[in-house]
């Protein structure tokens, strides 16, 4: 049966700008190399969950809608800076609900990224 969770598949009709805001301003690795931008594998190391970013124009669309994609960091405050510091638009960190800090960024595409 089911026993692991692999990753997600998102597209976009611009995937190299994709793979750049998570690579670059996002600062999240690029696991594969795969020079055309399609199928670029993102994350942190291969036994977690990952992103692969896939050509929209060549596959069409992965998901039938924008996703939330959820990333963790140590300091908020720093995180916050530094993505401010490389052209990112987001708000200030927040007190959630349930107790936690969060922020949100949209990428290129529009999906939602949740950073806890």
């Amino acid at each position: 049966m089911i026993n692991t969770f692999s990753g997600i598949n998102i597209t976009s009709k611009n995937p190299e700008a994709m793979v750049r805001f998570y690579t670059k301003k996002l600062g999240i690795p690029i696991l594969g190399d795969d020079p055309g931008f399609d199928g670029v594998e993102i994350g942190f190391n291969a036994d977690h969950p990952r992103v692969w970013i896939w050509d929209e124009n060549k596959w069409g669309k992965a998901n039938t809608g924008a996703v939330t994609l959820v990333f963790g960091c140590d300091d908020h405050d720093k995180t916050y800076k530094e993505l401010i510091s490389k052209g990112v638009e987001l708000d200030p960190p927040k007190t959630a609900v349930w107790g936690g800090k969060e922020m949100y960024v949209k990428d290129p595409d529009g999906n939602t990224i949740l950073i806890l």
